[in-house]
């Protein structure tokens, strides 16, 4: 099942909060392939907060990006070893899983190596012409048993690092090469037995399933040798005993990890410059979760995303322009959005993008929860100021009157306690209430404009006028700005007064009126998405 963050634009307001909310759940419910998760780019808002307590709701998850990280692709089917396995386990566990690294653990599940196919390639090269030796690369007797899944007749566990021998030549001749330490192979030739005890061999393997006589297995005991008994023939039996030397010995130390929410983007040169062309992504305490290589990272599946409220590249998440966007439902105008595919997109001119998704669950037959149907009434109500607002529509009316019955409740009334709970910013700073619902728009030749709102009950704000122009043009000059206007709008008169800092003598001919001291008067505008940025757009 496909993951799908369901996310707004940036500064997230009420409508775009509950938007994410409704659509996710929607489309969980119509859509069995899919699992949508709402998300939000930045911290709510006073309004949204309150919105959020009144109902219920869960508040959605803040991200920051939708670009691709190791736990995107990364393989979670892990294979690993003991540090303590026989070798044998790790070339088993590639030959089954096609995989060309396994991670080594400790005996917590620490990552502390990696063997790679070139490990065990170079292990058998450096053999090749030579009699396999374990000097370097020592063995154990148990793990020996292992790998042959045969049985100790004689002698006990012992560290072995000798040379490995099949015998092959005449009984005279055996003592001219091996000495003792030795492991030596044989098969039902008690000669040949007897003669690699004598010669203080450390291990005497009998191949075949041929149990030796009475009088070997006594000469062993006396002499202080190991006998193993392997049910495969001599020579497969060697190929597994070459096997058994534990991890530890082969692996690199050291090995590249990285953590499951690192970007891609940063590690793709390291994992290329590893002979293994491969990671071990480990959790906080170094226990492997998952395997990225080159192969996971050569045209990966981008994230999927589907935008509400927004469609413009400068309002949405870091690296929309790169992820799998699968649809777009929104009330505002067509942005700079590019897709790679075809897409669902749904742009209608209704007062809130909450209208649009309310409609949809009707469509399907489908009521929202109480705490999304809440969500959404608050939407509809902040976006169409209690449905004052030039932008409302007759659907907007026929949203919130449906709600108003769902829930219960007189929408006036929520709608009044909801901007009364949320209007009071005495307590933010001019920072806070500059930024807090500020969206972008491109002019034209580079440039950028920023529009924020802030609605009230009454004037009070404007007392703090010249702190809220020095923040703007701070904000302006350090953003680049041509312009950056704050909408002060009072819901009970219903009109705006204009902050602006920038090129202001193009908002007094957009909107013909003089500035006083920075402060444009406009009674009777409510609408920064129908009333204000047209016409500045349209000036710019």
């Amino acid at each position: 099942m496909s993951h799908v963050y369901v996310v707004g634009h940036k500064n997230p307001d009420t409508d775009t909060v509950a938007s994410a909310i409704g659509l996710a759940e929607l489309n969980n419910l119509t859509d069995p392939d899919n699992f949508y998760a709402p998300a939000r780019l930045g911290k709510v808002n006073a309004q949204t907060e309150w919105a959020l307590k009144k109902s219920g709701a869960k508040s959605p998850k803040q991200i920051s990006h939708i670009m691709l990280r190791v736990k995107d692709v990364m393989k979670k089917e892990l294979v690993s070893a003991k540090r303590d396995d026989p070798l044998r386990n790790v070339g088993l566990a590639m030959s089954r899983g096609n995989i060309g690294q396994v991670p080594i653990v400790d005996r917590d599940g620490i990552l502390c190596g990696i063997i790679t196919e070139r490990d065990l390639a170079r292990m058998y090269i450096r053999e090749s012409r030579e009699a396999s030796s374990f000097a370097d690369s020592p063995a154990w007797v148990h793990l020996i048993v292992e790998v042959l899944e045969g049985e100790i007749l004689a002698g006990e566990d012992r560290k072995i690092d000798g040379q490995l021998w099949v015998i092959s030549m005449s009984e005279e001749s055996m003592g001219t090469q091996m000495a003792e330490g030795d492991v030596v192979i044989v098969g039902d030739r008690t000669g040949a037995q007897k003669r690699a005890i004598e010669l203080g061999v450390s291990v005497l393997v009998i191949s075949n399933n041929c149990k030796p006589e009475k009088e070997i297995l006594e000469l062993a005991k006396k002499k202080g040798t190991t006998v193993i008994l392997s049910p495969m023939d001599s020579y497969v039996t060697s190929r597994m005993i070459q096997l058994s030397v534990p991890c530890w010995e082969v692996m690199s130390e050291n090995p590249l990890t990285v953590e499951p929410d690192t970007l891609i983007s940063e590690i793709t040169q390291s994992v290329m410059e590893v002979h293994y062309r491969a990671a071990i992504a480990v959790d906080e305490n170094k226990v492997p979760v998952g395997v990225i290589s080159r192969t996971d990272l050569i045209n990966p599946e981008p994230r999927k995303v589907a935008l509400v409220d927004h469609s413009e590249v400068g309002q949405s998440i870091a690296g929309v322009e790169k992820a799998n966007i699968v649809e777009i439902l929104d009330h505002h105008h067509i942005g700079d959005i590019e897709t790679r595919t075809p897409l669902k997109a749904t742009f209608d001119p209704v007062g809130s993008t909450a209208t649009l998704i309310l409609e949809r669950f009707r469509l399907a037959g489908l009521d929202p929860e109480r705490s999304t149907a809440m969500m959404l009434l608050s939407a509809v109500l902040s976006d169409t100021v209690i449905l004052n607002s030039p932008t409302t529509t007759d659907r907007d009316r026929a949203v919130v009157k449906y709600l108003e019955e769902y829930l219960e409740l007189d929408a006036e009334e929520f709608g009044m306690e909801m901007f009364e709970a949320s209007s009071d910013v005495t307590g933010l700073s001019a920072e806070e209430i500059v930024s807090r619902d500020a969206k972008e728009y491109k002019v034209g030749a580079g440039e950028t404009i920023c529009i924020a709102q802030v609605e009230t009950v009454g004037k009070a704000l404007l007392e703090r006028k010249d702190e809220l122009l020095e923040t703007l043009e701070n904000a302006r000059a350090k953003a680049g700005y041509m312009l950056y206007a704050l909408m002060v709008t009072d819901i009970i008169d219903q009109g705006t007064e204009l902050l602006c800092a920038g090129e202001c003598a193009l908002v007094e001919r957009a909107f013909d009126v003089k500035a006083n001291a920075g402060v444009i008067d406009l009674p009777g505008v409510m609408s920064r998405k129908k009333q204000v940025a047209p016409r500045l757009l349209s000036a710019f």
